[in-house]
């Protein structure tokens, strides 16, 4: 009786584990079931978002950093570096990852600011050029990969308002400055009238560009505005103009190296292979030989802080300036001096809008405030700041030195003055810190394009940013009319950059939600810009190829 009834429970017990058994099968065949159809839903609403039109007022940020140039953002980050915290970077470092760039900025997401990037090792790099992958093969060499968003982080907003003067100012009153006084002698003192014409009207358009960052929640840097407007073809268009300048200024910083340099000792010469280099060409491959190594630097965040220092650097040099006329009694008072002349004022033109363009960095000031809703007043007090300094000096070179002022002001103050001596070094010193990071965003641009994972190292990165030296140099040494390349600058490039790309961008992104009002004033800013263009671009062309400064 007790082994029937062991039996039993025993068949029971069988039976129940094979219901169970069948119960766990069934739900993980269910499970299987849904898990597929909630893949096949995603896939279906993966592949709608790619098909359909970024939303505007969509809750997701758009990922725009997505084709070439994925690294400029990261790399005009360094000259808007007041901030809370250090900003360091390791620049010459690159992520091993086939197409998506060579040294791209890998930021981290619990410090923005130390922008640094693991090193990867060459058995890396040999294994993500696997055959069996097709990314390496089928990937374009400008249209890189989707970036993720912890290579690309939203950048952290950690700047106060006093630290966003200081950049936005620090952006606008530069080299600038030292071709003011020869504006004004190029198109006579009311051509100051064009450049508060000019201060208003990139100040305008500067806050046009924060309308556009605020049209999608995805837009960071003034590619990405070119890209939302217009596509890729306009994202490339942008790109290509903003490193066509930032070029240009690396070309300026070499000539104001070397003229101010030749006027200290200006009976310097020198024989290589039987040629004799003139004092310009000598001091021009000198500023190449200083400048060189600091762009091989792997940390730059010493040389960030000290190019924050050229705001400083350009007050001592306007204070010197003022002391040579008031306390030295240099130069002369011409009562008699032009007060225009129009058949040179497209220099003047050209010198203006070249003052007052730092458009390309204006959307990385925004992205890093705070507070964000203070931007506008950022850009009126760092433009009413530089224009107040741009008239002073202006009219104070002009005054004292006449139809005699040259390109550049220094190389009119009296050498053997205190002054003089100050101010001239420090307009040498301080090219030196902010070439390397000028030329930074180039260099970084032309690294993704590297087709071979194998060719993306250190010496290849050198390599690189030698030849963009080299090549500077070149450029400089052929045309070393400091004042005639940057009204070149000013005419071609600025007004693209500050007057005409602004109001093009606004006028799409904003489409049917304009007033007339700002429609006319969009369209009247652009034919300014065109019509400026061509003025001054052909009459700083005539000089380069002409009589030069």
């Amino acid at each position: 009786m007790q082994r029937g009834e062991m039996k039993l429970d025993e068949d029971l017990d069988h039976k129940l584990d094979r219901e169970d058994d069948f119960q766990t099968d069934d739900e993980e065949n269910q499970a299987d079931r849904d898990f597929k159809n909630q893949m096949d839903d995603d896939d279906t609403e993966s592949s709608d978002n790619k098909n359909s039109p970024p939303s505007r007022y969509s809750s997701n940020e758009v990922d725009f950093n997505t084709t070439w140039p994925q690294t400029y953002r990261t790399s005009m980050d360094m000259l808007t570096s007041v901030s809370v915290t250090p900003p360091g970077i390791s620049f010459l470092r690159k992520i091993g990852s086939a197409g998506k760039g060579s040294y791209l900025f890998k930021e981290n997401q619990d410090d923005y600011n130390s922008l640094t990037i693991p090193l990867v090792t060459e058995e890396d790099s040999i294994k993500k050029e696997d055959p069996t992958s097709t990314t390496s093969h089928h990937q374009s060499p400008v249209s890189c990969s989707k970036i993720s968003t912890s290579e690309f982080p939203t950048p952290q907003r950690q700047c106060s308002l006093a630290q966003s003067v200081i950049n936005g100012t620090n952006l606008l009153c530069g080299i600038g400055l030292m071709t003011m006084p020869y504006a004004v002698k190029e198109g006579g003192l009311l051509s100051l009238t064009l450049l508060l014409l000019f201060a208003v009207i990139c100040c305008y358009t500067g806050i046009l560009l924060m309308r556009c960052l605020q049209s999608y929640p995805g837009l960071h840097s003034y590619p990405d505005i070119g890209q939302a407007a217009f596509g890729t073809a306009g994202r490339f268009g942008i790109a290509i103009v903003l490193y066509m300048e930032l070029f240009a200024s690396c070309v300026e910083f070499l000539t104001l190296i070397s003229d101010n340099l030749s006027s200290l000792f200006p009976n310097t010469s020198m024989f290589i292979a039987g040629t004799e280099l003139s004092t310009h060409q000598v001091f021009g491959i000198t500023a190449a030989l200083l400048v060189l190594p600091t762009v091989w630097l792997r940390n730059l965040s010493l040389l960030s802080y000290i190019s924050v220092g050229g705001i400083f650097a350009t007050i001592v040099v306007a204070l010197c300036l003022f002391w040579v006329g008031a306390i030295d009694q240099v130069g002369i008072i011409n009562p008699g001096n032009k007060l225009i002349d129009i058949e040179k004022i497209s220099v003047s033109i050209g010198l203006f809008g070249f003052g007052f363009a730092g458009h390309a960095v204006f959307p990385n000031v925004y992205s890093s405030m705070k507070d964000q809703s203070k931007f506008p007043l950022v850009l009126y007090i760092s433009f009413a700041f530089c224009l107040v300094m741009y008239i002073s000096v202006g009219a104070v070179g002009y005054l004292l030195f006449g139809d005699k002022t040259e390109s550049q002001f220094t190389l009119n103050m009296p050498k053997e003055l205190y002054a003089s001596k100050i101010a001239t070094w420090t307009t040498v010193v301080t090219p030196l810190a902010k070439y390397a990071l000028t030329l930074l965003p180039i260099a970084s641009s032309i690294e993704e394009l590297v087709p071979s994972p194998r060719l993306r190292c250190y010496p290849m990165s050198i390599l690189i940013r030698t030849a963009l030296v080299v090549s500077s140099l070149v450029v400089a040494l052929s045309f070393p009319y400091f004042g005639s390349v940057m009204a070149l600058i000013g005419s071609l490039m600025s007004m693209i950059v500050a007057l005409i790309y602004p109001c093009a961008c606004y006028l799409k992104l904003q489409s049917g939600k304009l007033s007339n009002m700002q429609i006319t004033s969009c369209i009247l800013i652009i034919i300014v810009g065109v019509i400026s263009g061509i003025l001054g671009t052909y009459s700083a062309t005539t000089r380069i190829f002409g009589d030069g400064d």
